[in-house]
């Protein structure tokens, strides 16, 4: 119930009909003070959500562990006892958007000292690099001057294919790890190398699809990022970009939803109820998981805390598969091997689905990375 003062007069601000309590008995609004403290902003909000009665809790509740019973309620028309479908998932979309930034930036003050250290050992390797290749030239032209045959020379392997660019082999992988823990790019560990190895690879085509890629590494790496930091920032741009893939999905679910079941019982508005109640639990189920992760990361490493760990996410992972099988047959109400065999066909093409839009989207992300 809100806080907010009583207002002396008894006429509603909103309709004109008297007020004889704290509600208006024709439009419902609170007839309370029109200026209010600023903490009412978000003491209002909390209340308006959670409503403090067990609406919020309860909602959350049956969304976790009773699979289709807040759809089922809600096309019965049970409506006032939780949270209504748009309101949740745009809730739970907003705190999964919001609470791994917490995360990211009280990380933030740490991740600059590593940078600060990275550039410093990354200067401290050029100048070993510049070294190394000094003493290279010289023992080079020491060789030569004794003019050592060649059958005395150490062959490589032929099976292993080694590309040389300005004196130093690099190995053909897509990815690969330098000895200063930084990123490579079809073996290249900066733009030119790469722009070399492309003019003479006959494999122009994986070189056209990566040369992006490689521009954003090597761009990141320039600016001092190693390897760890960059799959973090990887990793970091997937999170925001599972609720953005979902909310675009959203009504093409729907739409398989329509196509499978009866046209005359099921409507696509019955569908969008369904689709949105599945994709607010996934979505609340990613954020638990993305918090029970982040709160490992304090723990020691110790075999059975991640053993355990291990065991929490492959249970959460089964759980967030199977949850669509046993909501989608107490909504639809079909027999148990005709629910099954619609399930498994729409979980099927509902997952390439979300999976091509997740792509799609990260790799756009991905370029978006800073």
């Amino acid at each position: 119930m809100s806080h907010g003062k009583l207002r002396d007069e008894k006429d509603c601000l909103n309709c004109g009909h008297l007020v004889e309590e704290r509600f208006c008995p024709h439009c419902g609004q609170e007839n309370i003070q029109t200026r209010q403290p600023f903490h009412y902003l978000f003491t209002h909000f909390i209340e308006d959500f959670t409503h403090y009665d067990g609406e919020f809790w309860k909602t959350i509740k049956y969304l976790l562990v009773r699979p289709g019973k807040l759809t089922k309620e809600y096309l019965l028309g049970k409506r006032q006892l939780y949270v209504a479908p748009v309101k949740l998932y745009i809730f739970i979309s907003f705190i999964t958007f919001f609470l791994p930034s917490l995360f990211s930036s009280s990380d933030e003050e740490s991740e600059h000292k590593e940078k600060t250290h990275t550039s410093q050992e990354i200067e401290k390797q050029k100048a070993k690099d510049e070294k190394v290749a000094k003493f290279a030239d010289s023992l080079k032209q020491e060789l030569t001057k004794n003019q050592l045959k060649k059958e005395d020379l150490i062959q490589p392997d032929k099976d292993i294919k080694v590309t040389e660019v300005n004196g130093n082999e690099i190995e053909t992988d897509f990815f690969g790890e330098t000895e200063d823990n930084r990123l490579s790019v079809l073996g290249a560990k900066n733009m030119k190398q790469f722009d070399s190895l492309y003019a003479k690879s006959d494999k122009q085509g994986v070189f056209k699809f990566m040369k992006p890629f490689a521009k954003k590494i090597f761009h990141m790496q320039e600016k001092g990022f190693n390897r760890d930091q960059i799959f973090g920032k990887f990793k970091e741009t997937i999170v925001h970009t599972l609720p953005k893939a979902l909310f675009v999905y959203l009504p093409i679910f729907a739409f398989f939803l329509w196509i499978f079941h009866n046209k005359k019982k099921w409507w696509y508005f019955d569908h969008g109820i369904f689709t949105l109640h599945y994709f607010s639990f996934l979505l609340l189920g990613t954020l638990l998981l993305i918090c029970f992760d982040k709160i490992t990361d304090y723990l020691p490493d110790v075999g059975v805390l991640t053993l355990l760990h291990i065991l929490v996410f492959t249970a959460a992972i089964i759980f967030m598969s199977v949850y669509f099988f046993i909501a989608h047959h107490r909504v639809y109400e079909s027999s148990r091997t005709m629910s099954v065999f619609k399930g498994i066909f729409l979980f099927m093409i509902n997952f390439i689905g979300i999976l091509c839009m997740f792509l799609l989207l990260m790799y756009a992300s991905f370029f978006m990375m800073h």
